[in-house]
C-alpha cells in the first residue's frame, strides 16, 4: 500500500499549531496526532506512514523526536513497524483485550470484543490424565479425562490454541456433545456444572513447529500461555486447561482492588 497523503485532510496544519501553543512535548502531540486519525478512520489498518524523513520534515520535528513517537504507539500496538525494501510504519490490526479479571469463557472475550468467535476442532479423544492434569483435577493419575484440542478463530482468523481436560465421571458423555461453540455454556446447560472460579498463571513462550502452523505465526514467534484450573461452585474441579494466545492479536487485562479496610494494614508488607 502507498504512503498515506500528507496534505490537509490529515490535519498537519493544526498540529503545527497546537505544538506551539500547547506546550505539551512534541513527540505526545505526534501521538495524540496520529491516534486521532486512527479513531476518525483517516489512517486505516494496512495503511503504511510516509517514509520517516519526509514525515518528520512535514511536521517540523527531528527524526529522533518523530521515533520516539512511533516507538510509543508501536508498544501500544497501534502500529507496526517492518523492515526490508518493503517495509516501513504501517497501521496495525488493533489488539484484543482479555480480561482475565473474570471468568469468561472465549466466546464471551470475544462478544465483549465485538468480534465473531470460531472454533475448529483439532482432537477429542478419551486419555489417561497426566500427573499435572491429575493433580489440577483432584483425580487418581491416569484417571479417564476428555482431551479436547480446539484453535479458537476471531473473525476466522486463528488466535487461540485451546487444550483443555475434563474428568470423565462429571461429564460422560461430553464428547458426543457438538464442541463446535462456548464449552463453559455446555458444562453448565448439559451437566450443571459452569465454572464458578479458577486460578490461573501466565507465562510467555514461543511458537513450536505445531503451534505455528496452527496458529499461522512463524516458528518462534511470541505466544502467551495461560494455565488454567475451573472449578464448579461448589468447589469441585472441572476443567484443567493449557492455553496459547498470540501475543501480536491479544492483550492481557487484570483488574485490582484494594482490600477492605480491615486489612489496609496488609499493604505495608
Amino acid at each position: 500500500m502507498k504512503p498515506r497523503s500528507l496534505h490537509g485532510d490529515l490535519g498537519l496544519q493544526d498540529l503545527r499549531t497546537l505544538r506551539s501553543t500547547s506546550g505539551i512535548p512534541a513527540y505526545q502531540l505526534i501521538e495524540q496526532w496520529l491516534s486521532g486519525l486512527i479513531a476518525e478512520r483517516k489512517l486505516v489498518v494496512g495503511d503504511r506512514l510516509a517514509p520517516e524523513g519526509g514525515l518528520a520534515d512535514a511536521l517540523g520535528v527531528s527524526r529522533m523526536t518523530l521515533r520516539q513517537a512511533l516507538a510509543a504507539l508501536e508498544a501500544k500496538g497501534v502500529v507496526e513497524r517492518r523492515r526490508g525494501r518493503t517495509g516501513g510504519t504501517f497501521i496495525a490490526q488493533p489488539k484484543i483485550d482479555l480480561d482475565l479479571t473474570g471468568l469468561a469463557g472465549f466466546t464471551e472475550q470475544m462478544r465483549r470484543a465485538h468480534v465473531r468467535a470460531g472454533a475448529r476442532l483439532i482432537s477429542a479423544e478419551t486419555v489417561a490424565a497426566s500427573g499435572s492434569v491429575a493433580l489440577a483435577l483432584d483425580l487418581a493419575r491416569g484417571s479417564l479425562v476428555h482431551e479436547v484440542i480446539r484453535v479458537r478463530s476471531a473473525n476466522r482468523e486463528p488466535l487461540a490454541l485451546e487444550r483443555s481436560y475434563f474428568p470423565v465421571a462429571t461429564f460422560p458423555d461430553l464428547l458426543d456433545q457438538s464442541l463446535a461453540g462456548s464449552l463453559y455454556s455446555l458444562m453448565g446447560r448439559v451437566y450443571d456444572r459452569f465454572p464458578h472460579t479458577c486460578t490461573e498463571s501466565l507465562e510467555p513462550v514461543v511458537a513450536t513447529d505445531g503451534e505455528a502452523s496452527l496458529l499461522g505465526v512463524e516458528v518462534g514467534s511470541p505466544l502467551m500461555l495461560i494455565e488454567r484450573t475451573a472449578y464448579a461452585e461448589d468447589g469441585l474441579p472441572v476443567e484443567s486447561a493449557v492455553d496459547l494466545y498470540r501475543a501480536d492479536r491479544t492483550r492481557i487485562r487484570l483488574r485490582a482492588e484494594i482490600r477492605p479496610r480491615t486489612h489496609a494494614k496488609d499493604l505495608d508488607k
